[in-house]
């Protein structure tokens, strides 16, 4: 096969690669369109000589092609292809059939679509030429590229837009204060369609741009922050170099001034003046004041001083970090009497000072501050504010210990009445004179109990009683020898039976609750009473100890196992007092290295010869007179004490008191109360069933009851009979509950359609009434009936309230 190049269609193709308007040709690496006469194997004389299968090229296309047919991009012939249609062009790879289609006769190539260089720069394809009828491969595959060329159809943007940056005020001309990029998505290695240059749209003249570089810089020397702080700028990127028909994009730069110390601080006023009530407290605030200060944040900052001055050591200023105030505070009290104003020179400084700005001016200012203060009517104040005395604890009551004086500090000198805040002295043991201010005992005095009675003395103006003055007194009471010296602990003394003579059992100390300005001095010895004792002796040490010697061996447990020693121990007082105290000495049995094994009283062991049998026979016979003695007792509790006294039983009381509270007529359990409802319970075998000791007590034997009907008896009999029937049954019951208590019964009827039947409503108790009446009332006032029925002429009397004794 040949391969066919007119040189028309050479020269041609350059051409079009020269206009950007090509549709096919071989293209180098770098996208300039390679040079086929310079390359020996594409000469004109390596053409005539060599012969090729395939014409194929690096075809071009231009990006957004706004046409409507079809783009031609290039043709393919083989030298097969006679031209009779029997060799069919096919086209593979990537964009075939979707953008790029080929005449399968001619092997023309057209883009259906419209391309973007930015999406996609090149297409790789493959053509193959095939027989029309076999579909049989009749030239190898063969790869070109369709590479899509670039028009300048994107602006550059910012891709960091938009910008901030800062700056420091007071920079100098062309500081550098940030660099932009614009991107260009367009091929930078064809045209300028890529290549973007700088400029200021708006920001002049303040600052300035670098074309080629993007770098923005001051115009302007010594911009002041404290004038305008932020600028912001607009940037504009073109490409084309930026000729004429170049696409641009813009951003903008926010320019912070940054601020340095270039201002000193600055009072607004060259004197100032305050007021202050001399009874404010230390440390309060007096007043505060501000030096301006046109910087920020650490340049601002500012020390204040107080630099001149009458108040020496009266005020102090410090720095508010929060506001940047000197806030001017009192170190001492205010006393308007002695002083009324004061005067103050007070100078602010930078803290933060910059050398390279230390012409624009000291860093500092002053101002003049006049303190004036205010009278208040301030309590009494005590002169001296503590006062220390002293008094004996032996004084007596009433006994002046010293004075107290407190003065009113106003021009107006109140008079002032003196009193002891007795929280401070709770027990009463002072007293002050409310005028003179003369403090005297009121009670007794202990050293040993309180020591130092701290005292708060307090003055009030007669004037005026809400202002108190208060001045502290501390009373210390000096020591008299009113105590005795005792042992310093209880001591426990053990003896060994096999002591030597003249062994020291113990040594013995003393205490005294006295505190002598020269120390204490004990002198030891053993009472009057132990002087002739023959089994110990004591010896005084000289240094406030004794010990406690014995005379003689051959100490037993079993003769004497305890021995008590008085001890009398004299002090070194004036005048000397002395206390006897008793060392108990008990003698124990000790090992080898004496060492107590066993103390105290010995054991006591059975006389030999007595016989166990014995023991039993006393320990039976302890037994039996314990029993008998439990016999004894018992029957004695059994024995029954009378519970009233005859005078007692006298029926016409009528109120009867007790401490015990019963349930009333509603309390079932204590008595059964159906038997005062209905009388015809009442049996004569009751009756007879009390015993002749009993029935003695009333004035009507128990046989003459029997025989005798209850209407014939007067009615405070028939009561007191019933009752005490009750009574005996009650004695006699082993199952009643012991009688410890005594239960009133007084019912007069509930519920009843009669009138009361007391005579307490009668008019006269000598009035006859008949009581027929009572046999239509029911069986329920049949019993009365029968009572008083057939009572002619006598006078229905109310049951008297009888105590009965019962037990609960």
């Amino acid at each position: 096969m040949n391969f066919l190049i007119c040189s028309t269609i050479w020269l041609l193709s350059v051409h079009l690669l020269r206009e950007n308007m090509s549709c096919w040709g071989l293209r180098s690496a770098d996208g300039t369109p390679d040079r086929p006469h310079s390359d020996p194997k594409y000469s004109w004389e390596t053409l005539q000589r060599q012969k090729r299968n395939w014409v194929w090229n690096q075809f071009f296309v231009l990006e957004e092609y706004t046409g409507t047919d079809p783009l031609y991009v290039g043709k393919l012939h083989s030298d097969v292809d006679k031209g009779d249609g029997n060799v069919r062009y096919v086209l593979t790879g990537s964009g075939a059939s979707s953008i790029f289609t080929i005449d399968e006769k001619t092997g023309d190539i057209h883009a259906t679509k419209r391309l973007d260089r930015e999406e996609q720069g090149y297409y790789t394809l493959h053509a193959q030429a095939v027989d029309s009828k076999t579909n049989a491969p009749v030239e190898d595959e063969s790869e070109f590229i369709v590479k899509v060329q670039d028009i300048n159809d994107n602006e550059p943007k910012f891709l960091d837009g938009p910008y901030t940056a800062g700056v420091p005020e007071m920079s100098p001309l062309g500081t550098m204060v940030v660099q932009v990029t614009a991107t260009d998505a367009d091929d930078p290695t064809y045209g300028n369609s890529a290549r973007v240059v700088y400029s200021i749209i708006h920001g002049q003249p303040y600052f300035s741009v670098e074309p080629k570089t993007g770098i923005i810089r001051t115009a302007l020397p010594n911009m002041d922050r404290e004038t305008r702080n932020q600028y912001v700028l607009i940037i504009q990127a073109k490409d084309m170099v930026g000729q004429m028909g170049g696409l641009s994009g813009t951003t903008s730069v926010t320019v912070t001034l940054t601020d340095v110390n270039d201002n000193p601080p600055r009072f607004s006023r060259k004197s100032y003046q305050y007021s202050v009530l001399e009874s404010v407290p230390v440390p309060s605030v007096v007043a505060k004041l501000k030096a301006a200060d046109a910087d920020i944040d650490s340049n601002a900052e500012m020390d204040y001083h107080i630099i001149d001055g009458d108040a020496r050591g009266v005020f102090n200023i410090t720095t508010d970090e929060d506001t940047q105030e000197g806030v001017i505070f009192l170190q001492r009290p205010l006393d308007y009497e002695t002083k009324s104003s004061f005067s103050l020179k007070i100078e602010a400084t930078n803290r933060n000072i910059d050398p390279q700005f230390l012409t624009f001016g000291p860093f500092s200012d002053t101002a003049a501050v006049k303190v004036i203060v205010e009278d208040v009517n301030e309590p009494p104040v005590f002169y001296p504010l503590i006062r220390k005395l002293m008094v004996s604890e032996a004084a007596r009551v009433g006994t002046v210990i010293g004075m107290v004086s407190a003065s009113d500090p106003d021009s107006s000198s109140s008079a002032i009445r003196y009193s002891i805040d007795r929280n401070t002295d709770l027990e009463r043991f002072f007293n002050v004179d409310a005028l003179t201010g003369v403090i005297s005992t009121a009670k007794a005095l202990d050293r040993e109990l309180n020591s130092v009675h701290n005292l708060t003395i307090l003055a009030t103006e007669n004037q005026d009683p809400s202002q108190v003055g208060r001045g502290i007194v501390l009373i210390r009471v000096m020591d008299i020898n009113d105590n005795a010296p005792v042992f310093a602990i209880e001591y426990e003394t053990l003896l060994c039976e096999n002591a030597a003579p003249g062994q020291v059992i113990q040594t013995i100390s003393a205490v005294d609750k006295d505190e002598p300005p020269s120390g204490h001095r004990f002198y030891f010895s053993l009472a009057f009473s132990a002087s002739n004792n023959n089994n110990f002796t004591l010896r005084d040490n000289k240094d406030n100890t004794a010990s406690v010697l014995t005379k003689h061996a051959d100490f037993r447990r079993q003769e004497q196992s305890l021995y008590l020693l008085p001890v009398l121990i004299v002090d070194s007082g004036s005048p000397a007092l002395s206390s006897t105290n008793t060392l108990s000495v008990r003698v124990c049995d000790c090992d080898v290295d004496g060492i107590p094994q066993a103390c105290g009283t010995v054991a006591f062991s059975l006389p030999q010869g007595l016989s166990t049998g014995a023991l039993l026979a006393i320990l039976g016979c302890i037994i039996t007179l314990l029993v008998l003695m439990l016999l004894i007792m018992a029957m004695l509790r059994r024995r029954k004490a009378p519970l009233f006294l005859e005078d007692e039983r006298d029926v016409r009381e009528n109120i009867v008191r007790y401490d015990d509270e019963g349930g009333g007529e509603e309390d079932t359990e204590a008595f059964d109360m159906v038997a005062l409802r209905n009388l015809n319970i009442i049996r004569d075998s009751k009756v007879q069933d009390i015993s002749p000791e009993t029935a003695s007590v009333y004035p009507y034997s128990a046989s003459a009851i029997s025989r005798t009907s209850y209407k014939t008896l007067p009615d405070n009999i028939v009561f007191q009979e019933f009752i005490w029937d009750r009574l005996k049954v009650t004695e006699v019951d082993p199952s009643a509950p012991p009688y410890d208590s005594l239960q009133t019964y007084a019912f007069e009827g509930n519920g009843s359609v009669a009138d009361s039947l007391s005579t307490l409503e009668l008019p006269s108790s000598d009035s006859e009434q008949s009581y027929d009446y009572l046999s239509n009332w029911g069986p329920r006032f049949k019993k009365l009936a029968d009572l008083y029925g057939d009572l002619e002429g006598s006078v229905l009397q109310v049951p008297q309230i009888l105590p009965l004794p019962c037990r609960i």
